[in-house]
This record gives structure tokens, C-alpha cells and sequence, in this order.
């Protein structure tokens, strides 16, 4: 049973900045969350989870047109932890955000909410 752990959301201004961390509890299985690729997702109520940001197990990054340019996806393999740096923060971008693995989710964590207003 892997467990995600969402956190580093809040209020922030238009403008602004976060990162956000998700560490997955991956125990027996660590050896193997280097080839996991995984993402970041948002929702907000009334609509469904949207990828805004992924990375594959060989590192290779990708964004939606939405987010590129001002979100940035990494992974920290020995520390079984994904990131999301955003910056330039919209006021469309509150919502809940969460992460998981790629193709084949596992139990989705209870996120971390984000923001944006002045």
C-alpha cells in the first residue's frame, strides 16, 4: 500500500509563488519509484482532476499549455518525493492538487490546497 502525502499549499497572491511536495510512502518498494512516472493534478469543485504537470521515470517532463512556463515538475528519487514549482500564480490556479502515479494511480492522498487571491 503506497500512501501520498501532499503538502506546501496556501494563500498566495496573484503573482506569486509555491512548491509543493508529495512524498510517497513507498517502503519496501523504493528501489522501484525511480521508474514510476509520476504527476500533479488539480481540482476544483464541480469539475473534474486536471494533469497539470507530469514527469516519466526517465525524467523527461511535461506540461499542459495552461501551466507551461510557469510550473515545473521534479523528483527526488532517493527521498521517494515529487514537486511542483509554480510560479506566477493565476487566480484559476486555486484549487486542490494532488499527486500519483502515471497510468495506473495509486489511492489518491487528500491534496493540498492552493490559493490565489489578493
Amino acid at each position: 500500500q503506497v500512501q501520498l502525502v501532499e503538502s506546501g499549499g496556501g494563500l498566495v497572491q496573484p503573482g506569486g509563488s509555491l512548491r509543493l511536495s508529495c512524498a510517497a510512502s513507498i517502503n519496501d518498494f523504493r528501489d522501484i519509484f525511480s521508474t514510476y512516472g509520476m504527476g500533479w493534478y488539480r481540482q476544483v469543485p464541480g469539475k473534474s482532476r486536471e494533469l497539470v504537470a507530469g514527469i516519466t521515470g526517465d525524467g523527461s517532463a511535461y506540461y499542459p499549455l495552461s501551466a507551461k512556463g510557469r510550473f515545473t515538475i521534479s523528483k527526488d528519487n532517493s527521498k521517494s518525493t515529487v514537486y511542483l514549482r509554480m510560479v506566477d500564480l493565476e487566480p484559476d490556479d486555486t484549487a486542490v492538487y494532488y499527486c500519483n502515479r502515471l497510468r495506473i494511480p495509486f489511492t489518491w492522498g487528500q491534496g493540498t490546497q492552493v490559493t490565489v487571491s489578493s
